[in-house]
């Protein structure tokens, strides 16, 4: 990898950390338990939704027993305005099932052990595993994958080869914060539908800057090579 590559990477970033220095997970939790509810709920559902769901979740469940011991329906009722409902309620009782036959009821601080768990993938356990255990992890939601591509990092949208691309260009201490950020200009400035490029900091090194495709099909995404600032 050319080591421009990696300062153009690195600008970017530093520019993001300038703009949200606030940059942080939104989803609400107190616990590494908590959290892993919240980032189940979270798969197709606004963070703010799960938020106002778990606000009430958490006073009522508050351990994995407590999950396990629910009709599945109450379950499904409490959750039933984050989407999916019925998988999600499935996926957090065999969880929670999981959890207690195999880690003494404690989310595991190891992150194949939590892939292992029902309703986890790569995504949710990078969630844990750097905003619960501060180990450094990239999670690659819809924001990181589309703005990934849009800034020139990668084309593709397997969210494993992303992970790892932004794994190659930016230091480890920064991991964590990386999908923080993007997360942050993908909400407020680089917006799917109608990205707000005139109001970009990134345009001098963003190759889509000004270009939308109206699709948002990140594979076909059209570039322009960014100008060379030092």
């Amino acid at each position: 990898m050319q080591n421009s590559e990696r300062e153009r990477a690195a600008k970017i970033f530093s520019l993001l950390k300038k703009q949200y220095p606030n940059a942080k997970i939104a989803l609400e939790s107190n616990n590494p338990f908590q959290l892993l509810i919240a980032t189940i709920l979270s798969a197709q559902c606004t963070d703010d939704r799960v938020n106002l769901v778990t606000k009430t979740l958490f006073k009522k469940y508050k351990k994995p027993k407590d999950f396990i011991s629910v009709d599945a329906v109450e379950l499904e009722k409490d959750i039933f305005s984050t989407g999916f409902y019925k998988q999600k309620a499935k996926s957090i009782k065999e969880c929670c099932q999981k959890m207690i036959s195999d880690h003494s009821g404690e989310v595991p601080q190891d992150f194949d052990a939590l892939v292992s768990l029902p309703g986890v993938g790569r995504k949710t356990a990078s969630v844990i595993m750097g905003n619960a255990f501060g180990v450094p992890a990239i999670a690659v939601d819809t924001h990181v994958k589309r703005l990934s591509n849009l800034l020139g990092f990668i084309k593709s949208d397997d969210p494993e080869k992303i992970e790892k691309r932004l794994k190659e260009l930016l230091p480890e201490k920064d991991w964590i914060i990386s999908g923080h950020l993007l997360m942050s200009h993908g909400r407020k400035i680089c917006v799917a539908r109608r990205p707000k490029c005139e109001e970009c900091l990134l345009g001098d090194y963003c190759p889509s800057f000004g270009i939308h495709d109206s699709k948002n099909d990140v594979s076909k995404v059209k570039t322009k090579k960014p100008k060379n600032k030092n």
